[in-house]
């Protein structure tokens, strides 16, 4: 199991000021991290400068750094969404500009009615203006109205940035050259022959083990044992390898939680070694980049020719078995809810073959990992009761949907289960065997 990093750590309640002043939460937020950046820096010192002017103590801080404001909502950032479930903790939030909250009018309009429902007031920072914009919740039309004109010019800024970005990027795409982003596992940056801008080159080290895992495909390994063999050797993933190449620190967060690095799987290999650009091939979302006379556009030396790779391509195919296929959304009513007490991991549904049930599985193993004890349970069972716990905790009634469990942060835990048993066993979940939490961190339990 990989050790967790708590990059985003659930809030604790700051006390009340001395002074009786109004307690501010700053907010920090930044799209693209780097080495260099110094905005966190300059964002906190014009919140600073701005609580300071109206009277406000600041008494914490959420930090998002590396998150996009464009696709991730107030509400969906891993820091700021905690502090937004605890409302009592402060009376205002402070961004240093209307760019750093929302890239959105819809977003916008959603913060203004949390604001509203909960009596917490929020301070943009105006570059442009020697006054900050401060919204109440009792703001009136014309101040409502300038918010929706400032997350309107927010958005049409964020479009025409990545429309500029799409449109270089095509056009670098198309001359075969480099423009950034997550280099293809087995080459390197390198500087173009024409002297001017970056083309990609085999990576020494990667390119022999993108062999070293094409051999071994070959000799009949099957993916999920060649991904052990190398989490065992310590092997970096494609994403990590390329962050330590930039000098940044490896992990980050995934499906909740935070790694100081991540694991090969088999479906990171297959993504690997399905993709074009281990034939040299300029890729663009999975797929071959053609010029116009429909001839491949390379990025640099080819780490397999085209008749390896096609052979390579056959043998996958040949092992898939016909399975491959467009994922699809789940529709399981606990898939992010329920999680395996073994190694902390999310469960799945799997259908059982002529029964109208199925079942919650640990799948450490597809992830790479080992569980020393592995969780199932049946899916009517333990939907039931999550079903019956969830509306006792709220006190009401009604249906209960997944996007219900998950907005309240609903987690439960299921142990591993015990062999033998009689008819008792089969008459419904043993309920010592699972811990239901809401709207707590992982660590906090209810009683069962």
């Amino acid at each position: 199991m990989p050790k967790t990093r708590p990059q985003h750590p659930v809030p604790t309640s700051p006390s009340a000021t001395a002074t009786g002043q109004p307690r501010d939460l700053a907010a920090v937020r930044l799209s693209q991290l780097t080495s260099v950046t110094t905005s966190p820096g300059r964002q906190r010192a014009t919140i600073q400068l701005c609580v300071d002017r109206l009277g406000f103590t600041l008494v914490a801080e959420a930090t998002d750094l590396g998150v996009s404001a464009r696709r991730a909502s107030p509400f969906e950032r891993p820091s700021l969404s905690a502090w937004l479930r605890r409302p009592d903790d402060y009376d205002a939030i402070a961004w240093s500009h209307v760019d750093r909250a929302v890239r959105s009018v819809a977003h916008m309009a959603e913060l203004i009615t949390w604001g509203r429902r909960h009596a917490r007031s929020f301070i943009f920072g105006l570059p442009d203006e020697d006054r900050a914009l401060v919204v109440t919740p009792q703001a009136g039309g014309a101040t409502i109205r300038r918010c929706m004109d400032l997350g309107y010019a927010a958005e049409q800024e964020s479009r025409t940035i990545s429309d500029r970005l799409s449109s270089s990027h095509e056009a670098l795409r198309a001359a075969g050259r480099y423009g950034g982003g997550l280099v293809p596992f087995g080459y390197r940056k390198s500087p173009h022959p024409s002297g001017s801008g970056w083309c990609l080159a085999p990576d020494p080290q990667s390119a022999d083990l993108v062999s070293m895992i094409v051999k071994e495909v070959h000799a009949g390994l099957s993916l999920i044992a060649i991904a052990r063999k190398l989490n065992e050797a310590s092997v970096l993933v494609p994403r990590d390898h390329h962050a330590r190449l930039q000098g940044r620190p490896t992990g980050g967060r995934r499906h909740g939680r935070d790694f100081e690095r991540f694991r090969w799987t088999s479906g990171t290999l297959s993504k690997v070694l399905r993709s074009p650009s281990l034939a040299g091939h300029r890729v663009h979302q999975g797929r071959t980049v053609r010029d116009p006379e429909g001839a491949p556009v390379l990025i640099g030396p080819p780490l397999l020719t085209e008749e390896e790779f096609r052979d390579l391509q056959d043998l996958l195919q040949a092992r898939s078995n016909g399975t491959r296929h467009a994922r699809s959304r789940t529709t399981a009513l606990l898939v992010g809810v329920v999680h395996c007490m073994g190694c902390g991991g999310r469960m799945y549904f799997a259908a059982r073959k002529g029964y109208p049930y199925g079942d919650y599985m640990c799948r450490a193993t597809a992830r790479g990992e080992t569980c020393p004890a592995a969780a199932g349970m049946r899916s009517d069972w333990l939907e039931a009761y999550a079903v019956d716990r969830y509306l006792q905790a709220i006190g009401t009634e009604g249906e209960v949907t997944r996007e219900d469990l998950l907005r309240t942060c609903v987690r439960i835990d299921v142990t591993k289960g015990r062999p033998g048993g009689g008819r008792a066993r089969r008459s419904g979940p043993d309920t010592s065997r699972l811990a239901f939490s809401l709207g707590r961190s992982p660590g906090t339990r209810l009683s069962n």
